[in-house]
């Protein structure tokens, strides 16, 4: 419905101009005014209605304007997810199964499954003895599909396309019961694999304003850690001359807003605050980034003549024992992440890493060679889990700031 609410108001309020300038700000201030519009005048949400049913019904007019806004929203994606080094293989929503999810009601009908309404919708009960919280509703009264009736389309396709190993939907804390119901129809459809389907639910940032208001797009989060790290670096007397400041100022700036984001429980809603993700210490991206530089800068100023050859027999005093012992668990960090889908683990993992590589980096100044040359082995062992462990956060680690 929300791409008949969409269309219809790109036909009230639209502008190729706007569009194509800037698609996803121009899509998004035309879907708010229609929502209005809609809300006080039932002709524009029975509009709406309409161009969904046209929609769903194969209207060649109705499926090349969601086609061009889907093309243009895709271009953009791909803009946008470039700067955070994320790259999609294929852009298959549920919208995709609109044919599709004519089938599976189908096949809920000969399943015996498919219920109908009084209001004349089409509804499955989960919990087969009419319990109210466990009736799903799979087709409107005009006969149009929902989110639950494409998404079940959408699942037995990629079954069928890729026969997946698991399945993992990631999507926010609100579709909880969407997915369970989605998967638990999926079983009693006689679907076994979906057993290997996950939800995994993230909440909700609280208070991220940008300078451009309260609606925050993730463009504008990008350039305003860009703006304000660049700024930071500008005011502190220590950052190093820079070949592409700007792109420093990015990653640096794309660590601390990810380590805020992975911190804790991915499910725990979070107030944002720029200050405390701007932090250099303490436990933020920039302090990740700084003891990564800060590593680097050792290996080039003293690498080549201590890498050769070097005795770990004289790793003896307290704080190489403890970066020793904190280096052997990195394996079982990330086996604890892939289990349960949390990135906390890992990033808990690397801030003390990184705190422990501090307390070295200051008591274990000043040593005869042999020594000096097993401790560089050691910080250099550091800097290479430090700079892997991030880049499966995807932070892209910087070696100079």
């Amino acid at each position: 419905m929300q791409f008949g609410l969409l269309g219809t108001g790109f036909q009230l309020f639209g502008y190729e101009e706007k569009l194509q300038s800037n698609p996803l700000q121009h899509l998004f201030e035309v879907y708010v005014q229609v929502n209005k519009e809609a809300a006080d005048d039932k002709s524009v949400a029975k509009a709406a209605q309409e161009f969904f049913q046209r929609l769903e019904l194969g209207d060649v007019q109705a499926l090349s304007l969601w086609q061009k806004f889907r093309d243009l929203s895709i271009e953009e994606y791909i803009r946008v997810y470039k700067r955070l080094g994320v790259y999609f293989d294929e852009y298959s929503g549920e919208s995709f199964y609109r044919e599709k999810s004519q089938e599976v009601l189908k096949l809920l009908e000969s399943k015996g499954l498919l219920l109908r309404t009084i209001k004349g919708t089409a509804v499955v009960d989960l919990s087969g003895n009419g319990d109210p919280s466990s009736i799903c509703t799979v087709m409107r009264s005009d006969g149009t599909s929902l989110y639950a009736t494409r998404d079940l389309a959408a699942a037995i396709d990629r079954m069928d396309k890729y026969n997946f190993d698991t399945m993992i939907y990631v999507t926010d804390k609100g579709q909880k019961k969407h997915f369970q119901q989605v998967f638990q129809m999926l079983k009693i459809m006689g679907y076994d694999w979906a057993e290997r389907c996950q939800h995994v639910p993230f909440g909700v940032v609280q208070g991220m304003k940008t300078r451009r208001g309260d609606v925050t797009f993730l463009e504008d989060v990008l350039n305003e850690i860009q703006l304000r790290m660049l700024q930071n670096m500008a005011s502190i007397k220590t950052t190093k001359e820079l070949k592409n400041p700007q792109e420093t100022a990015e990653r640096v700036g794309l660590a601390a807003l990810i380590i805020q984001d992975f911190k804790g429980l991915l499910l725990s809603d979070y107030k944002s605050s720029w200050d405390r993700v701007f932090q250099s210490r303490g436990d933020t991206g920039v302090f990740l980034q700084y003891t990564h530089a800060r590593l680097h800068s050792l290996e080039e100023t003293f690498g080549c003549g201590y890498l050769n050859d070097f005795n770990t027999a004289c790793l003896q005093e307290p704080q190489s024992v403890s970066i020793l012992q904190h280096l052997l668990r990195f394996d079982e960090v990330l086996y604890k992440s892939s289990q349960d889908f949390q990135p906390r683990h890992i990033v808990s993992y690397l801030l003390t890493l990184s705190h422990l590589a501090a307390v070295a980096h200051k008591t274990l100044k000043d040593s005869p060679p042999e020594v000096a040359g097993a401790r560089l082995h050691l910080f250099k062992a550091v800097r290479s889990v430090l700079a892997n462990g991030m880049k499966l956060l995807g932070i892209t680690p910087v070696c100079r700031m």
